[in-house]
């Protein structure tokens, strides 16, 4: 059997001119100036991510790139969770809504299909799973549960106020007459605050504070947070990704009090605001799944949903992978982890959650 090594470096077949190799160190400027280019590519395909999962969680990444006469014409970030509770799987791209194939043409797709389908029969995972925006194998089992939710920004600020449903722009309004105001902050410490509460509450596990200190750090102003306050207490906190001309609220949440003056609401109205006041065209509200109250909230803003196509290359396994709280086999851990304190949760849950992807 041929190595990893081997597998990777081999062209797609003898008569392509396209090679599949792993990204190196001196690779990454070349590898983001293409994303950054690409149409298809996202703030997921940036070469940044690989940094911040291995140190982040501590699993391998196998980031592939595809190359036709020293010039880049495909991308494919892949990260590895062996994991004895969740299983072993390889992926473009955990903890992340999009990934899959970016390429110039069906040659280096091909190339780099090939060898990421090696690659998992090599690493012997349970799946290959890729989170593609459009479907790229209908003959691969596939799972129908996200759904991402993306809207035009108006030029005018009046105008996406406007555009808002009634209903949920009085929301805004509750919020804008309580007084909250929007910082932006240089670390996540705030944030960090309001997130960890939030996800305590919904019974989920919380990601560390190192793995947002090292977003923040890897990506730069790309990366930002903005913290609601009202009379300099922290009410709610979103980090959000830049991508050309899109903004991506990813992670977010309030502490108890943002419930009474609509905080979530006001925060989400604040980013969409200053967005527009620079001149971005795209508001990514990010995935849902199907069935779930952040699913109804989005579409109370006005946003309709689009199905993520999330398609999977079984390996060892003979299913598609359920690991999300809607399977039913968590509920018990779910109802459970709401009443451990919040203290205790934020030191636990980073240890399962690295796992979850």
């Amino acid at each position: 059997m041929n190595s990893a090594a081997e597998l990777l470096a081999a062209p797609a077949t003898a008569s392509t001119p396209v090679t599949v190799r792993l990204q190196q160190a001196n690779d990454v400027s070349r590898w983001d100036a293409y994303v950054l280019t690409h149409p298809e590519a996202t703030f997921f395909h940036r070469a940044g991510w690989q940094r911040v999962i291995e140190q982040a969680f501590g699993h391998r990444t196998h980031f592939l790139l595809a190359e036709r006469d020293g010039a880049i014409v495909g991308v494919l970030p892949l990260a590895e969770i062996n994991s004895r509770l969740f299983g072993h799987s390889l992926g473009s791209l955990p903890f992340c809504a999009y990934g899959g194939i970016v390429a110039d043409d069906l040659m280096a797709q091909g190339a780099l299909d090939q060898a990421a389908q090696a690659l998992a029969q090599q690493l012997k995972v349970g799946a290959l799973e890729y989170r593609n925006q459009t479907a790229q194998h209908a003959d691969w089992p596939a799972k129908d549960l996200y759904v991402t939710f993306k809207k035009a920004i108006a030029p005018e600020t009046e105008a996406n106020m406007n555009a808002i449903p009634r209903k949920q722009r009085a929301m805004v309004r509750k919020g804008i007459k309580a007084g909250l105001t929007g910082e932006i902050d240089a670390n996540t410490t705030r944030f960090f605050q309001a997130y960890s509460a939030s996800v305590h509450r919904l019974g989920t596990p919380v990601f560390s504070r190192t793995f947002f200190r090292l977003l923040k750090d890897e990506f730069g102003d790309d990366c930002e947070v903005l913290t609601i306050v009202l009379n300099g207490e922290v009410i709610a906190s979103v980090m959000s990704f830049y991508f050309r001309d899109e903004v991506l609220p990813y992670y977010g949440g309030g502490v108890d009090a943002a419930r009474a003056v609509a905080g979530n609401d006001f925060m989400y109205w604040e980013l969409m605001r200053r967005a527009c006041e620079r001149g971005l065209k795209v508001f990514d509200f990010g995935r849902s799944k199907r069935g779930t109250g952040s699913f109804d909230f989005k579409k109370n803003w006005g946003f309709e949903a689009t199905p993520l196509h999330y398609e999977y290359f079984l390996v060892s396994d003979t299913d598609v992978p359920e690991i999300n709280p809607l399977n039913p086999k968590y509920r018990l851990f779910i109802q459970a982890w709401k009443k451990m304190p919040l203290a205790l949760a934020n030191a636990i849950g980073p240890h399962i959650v690295k796992n979850l992807g």
